[in-house]
């Protein structure tokens, strides 16, 4: 099979080679190509050692020099650098942390450094004289839509526990079922998760909720390593709604909404408002099971869920290290999510201001996924309402509305020249002066805003 490398890839590769050595792209940027996707990064392994490294090229950045890797760094035309990062042949020590093998060592043999990686889709490597070097059927598996581990499962996921983690996400992203073994393995060994570190459980669960294929936290649940990493979703995957509006139970509807936005969200939103839909649909109900009342007639409720739900989303996503504006803005939406104003421009443009322009547009994607993800019950009604509102809002965009205080025509500091003191009766004028707008955007003029202090 010929891959055709970039240029660079290739001019590194020739390079090394050149001097006596052997040289191959290897890992995921073979397995992106195979797949006819675009690689993110190109890396290199080969036999010599990082210092032989070092002298065939001009430059270099010791990425990682202690475990083999050096980063050699090349430029474009336009003197720009980029990184490639070449990494010794290594056999790994033992392990220590469920994370980082103690020590690494040395070897001259290519199929010793694949054994030590992943999954058999990620160990597969090539160069332009020997073609591909696919020791573990990871070409095959690709074939058949398969993850699976490298030799024993159990002694991969025992060596590093966040490939536990990985090989759902892979499959989440590729569409990719889990191979039987490797499967059994992860859920036998999730308690070794309780190793890994917050931030690198949250990078892989942020990138397996922002795939084509969420629903793959169904397999992370019966596998019980939700449990493990998020057990407020297992606690939502044992409540039932039991009513009209809904068929599944919180966790399943959780998920279905989780789908619906994948199906429908293609490439409209860049990486942080998909994150930040994401992370809401996939807490918008975990309150539930907390808020539950059930009737005489046996119906269930869940008065009160958006606020319980909103806490425990900010303090699931402080545990998970997330920055802190995802947390302000997917709480937020999450206290948000079910807040229908009546459809007029008054009531739009109020509900805009309390709940945030920015919070308030995406709200939209999120209920939409919501309704669709539950019965039929008045199913057109909800979905009528939501585009009624669509439409008034893209009207108050239009015309550019006024919203917050900064969109008011005056500021503060024309109260204080007219004789206001600094302090809370400016912003106590300026909240009432927006209530006029808010109610007659027309209002919004200097001139008029100048007679009502």
């Amino acid at each position: 099979m010929k891959i055709c490398l970039p240029d660079t890839v290739k001019y590194i590769i020739d390079t090394i080679r050149g001097a006596g050595f052997d040289a191959y792209a290897v890992g995921g940027c073979v397995r992106d190509v195979l797949l006819e996707r675009t690689p993110k990064d190109w890396d290199i392994t080969t036999d010599a050692d990082p210092y032989e490294v070092k002298k065939l090229f001009r430059r270099t950045i010791d990425t990682g020099i202690k475990h083999g890797t050096v980063s050699v760094m090349l430029n474009d035309e336009n003197d720009c650098y980029t990184g490639y990062e070449v990494t010794t042949y290594r056999i790994d020590g033992e392990y220590e942390d469920g994370r980082h093998p103690r020590n690494v060592t040395f070897t001259k043999s290519l199929v010793e450094d694949l054994k030590r990686r992943d999954f058999t889709i990620n160990a597969m490597a090539y160069n332009d004289e020997e073609g591909l070097v696919d020791e573990f059927g990871g070409e095959e598996d690709l074939k058949n839509g398969l993850i699976r581990a490298v030799g024993d499962p159990e002694e991969r996921f025992s060596e590093d526990a966040l490939r536990i983690l990985r090989a759902y996400r892979f499959a989440a992203e590729l569409g990719f079922n889990i191979d039987r073994k490797t499967a059994d393995a992860a859920g036998s060994l999730k308690d070794n998760l309780k190793k890994i570190s917050a931030e690198r459980i949250q990078a892989e669960l942020t990138r397996l909720l922002c795939s084509g294929h969420p629903e793959v936290l169904l397999e992370m649940y019966r596998s019980g390593v939700t449990g493990v990493i998020l057990p407020e979703f297992d606690a939502c995957m044992k409540c039932d709604q039991k009513n009209k509006h809904h068929l599944y139970n919180v966790g399943e509807h959780t998920v279905r909404a989780l789908m619906v936005n994948a199906e429908f969200s293609g490439v409209d939103f860049d990486a942080d408002t998909l994150r930040y839909i994401r992370y809401a649909l996939l807490f918008h109900d975990f309150g539930k099971p907390v808020s539950m009342t059930e009737d005489e007639n046996g119906a269930r409720h869940f008065k009160g869920h958006a606020a319980v739900s909103e806490k425990m989303a900010a303090d699931i996503m402080r545990r998970l290290k997330l920055d802190n504006e995802t947390i302000r803005v997917v709480s937020a939406l999450v206290k948000w999510h079910d807040h229908r104003p009546d459809p007029t421009k008054v009531n739009v443009r109020r509900a805009m201001n309390k709940i945030g322009p920015d919070v308030f547009r995406l709200l939209f994607p999120i209920r939409i996924a919501d309704t669709l993800a539950q019965s039929m019950y008045r199913r057109e009604e909800k979905l009528s309402y939501e585009k009624k509102i669509m439409e008034i809002y893209a009207g108050i965009e239009e015309e550019g509305d006024p919203i917050t205080l900064k969109d008011l025509a005056i500021g503060g500091g024309d109260l204080i020249e007219r004789g206001y003191r600094p302090g809370p009766k400016v912003g106590a004028k300026l909240k009432e002066l927006l209530d006029l707008v808010l109610e007659d955007p027309k209002l919004n003029t200097r001139e008029y805003l100048l007679t009502r202090i």
